[in-house]
């Protein structure tokens, strides 16, 4: 379950117990995320259910929580101390395994377009280029997307990215404290489009901002670049909330805007978290509830939880689709993702399916009946001829008819006309 805890100074943090084999500090013993119902299954069908380790296991122990803002004088994120030295369950529920043995996103960038990238950590080394101020992430959630895109596997880590070979471009969506701006977040997304990102990744889902950021959308679209978004906020605060407490309920920018693909949550046991924001017409969902990924700092991982950190899964799903298939558009990606994700009330993102299904590339369109052919115009001397003689043989019969009526009287009267009284 998210609690929303204010910090010192409206500071938003997300606290999820989650049993995972760790290194580093006491072993603390909690327990796991309950799995709940599975998810129904099927052949290359995501299992959300599966991939948790259990409660018992020795090394289980917390994770420091991810923060989603940081109130003013709070501290930045520093490193965890702790590591995950098993999978975290989204991995498995993935299929990434089997997925990553046909791409691994190599040659494809990734733009992310969040609180930054802190490019020296070490499961992303190398491979982070920032502009604009965005090499510096004092609150963390730019770096925790980016792993979970991208990050590869380290020595005595079991986590790793859904495109470990896949290049990540950072720009600026908020300011230091991790507050958005439509403004910083359509500015990023144009400058991702014009500096050839093939898949956009925002972090944020923001309840205004409509026009700049459907425009910026567009931009990216024309430059054949896939633009993936929340279809909810990761957490509401107090002030956020209506006067009762309700949830705001959408539509959520840039996820709403045309050709952006919005993403939604789920959770180990196949469902949202209970008091999760509403979504707003999400087309696609992927594991968003207790993932684990890098922090800004050092090797270790911290936990978190939202509908951004699903649309992280499914951006580092497109730069395997697009690695693999380069010579998909991005709406074809978008769509290929779509037409092979798991049938569900909302489709499940299937990463595996999505590379290795075959399909035509554009349904073909309608075809237009051929127009009916006519014979030619037969000549028309045969039939004038025709009706002639049958003209000519008509009067024949009359006129042997009329013979046969006056020859006999003629005899009878000796050819004497008739006498007249």
């Amino acid at each position: 379950m998210r609690n929303v805890m204010k910090g010192r100074s409206a500071g938003l943090v997300l606290a999820i117990a989650v049993a995972l084999p760790v290194a580093g500090g006491p072993a603390l013993a909690v327990p796991a995320v309950p799995a709940g119902p599975a998810a129904p299954t099927a052949p290359a069908a995501p299992d959300p259910s599966s991939g948790s380790p259990g409660s018992g296991d020795p090394g289980a122990t917390l994770l420091p929580p991810l923060p989603v803002r940081l109130g003013e004088g709070n501290p930045c994120t520093g490193a965890s101390d702790r590591t995950a030295t098993g999978a975290a369950w989204s991995q498995t529920a993935l299929g990434l395994s089997r997925a990553q043995r046909i791409s691994r996103g190599a040659g494809v960038t990734v733009a992310v377009v969040d609180t930054g990238v802190a490019p020296g950590v070490p499961s992303l080394s190398g491979r982070v280029e920032a502009v604009d101020g965005a090499g510096e992430d004092c609150v963390g959630h730019g770096t925790f997307a980016a792993g979970l895109i991208a990050a590869a596997p380290e020595k005595g880590s079991g986590i790793t990215g859904v495109a470990p070979q896949a290049r990540i471009l950072a720009l600026p969506g908020t300011d230091d404290r991790g507050v958005p701006s439509a403004r910083r977040v359509a500015a990023g997304i144009r400058t991702a489009a014009d500096r050839g990102a093939q898949v956009i990744y925002v972090g944020q889902a923001l309840p205004a901002g409509r026009s700049e950021l459907t425009a910026a959308v567009a931009h990216a679209t024309r430059r054949d670049a896939l633009v993936v978004a929340p279809a909810a906020p990761d957490a509401v605060s107090r002030e956020e909330q209506g006067p009762d407490g309700e949830m705001p309920e959408g539509p959520y920018w840039p996820a709403a805007a045309p050709g952006a693909l919005a993403v939604v949550d789920f959770g180990p046991g196949g469902v949202r978290q209970r008091n999760a924001p509403p979504a707003h017409e999400p087309d696609l969902s992927a594991p968003g509830s207790a993932m684990v990924s890098v922090g800004p700092e050092g090797t270790g991982h911290y936990i978190g939880s939202g509908a951004s950190l699903a649309a992280a899964g499914v951006a580092g799903t497109a730069a395997l689709v697009r690695a693999y298939h380069p010579d998909l558009t991005a709406a074809e990606v978008a769509r290929r993702l779509l037409d092979t994700a798991y049938p569900s009330d909302i489709p499940r993102l299937d990463p595996y399916a999505a590379l290795s299904l075959l399909q035509d590339r554009a349904t073909p369109p309608a075809q237009t009946p051929a127009p009916a052919r006519m014979p030619a115009p037969t000549d028309p001397a045969p039939h004038h001829r025709s009706l002639t003689i049958a003209a000519v043989g008509l009067a024949t019969v009359l006129l042997l008819a009329a013979l046969a009526a006056v020859v006999p009287r003629g005899r009878t009267r000796n050819w004497r006309p008739p006498t007249v009284p």
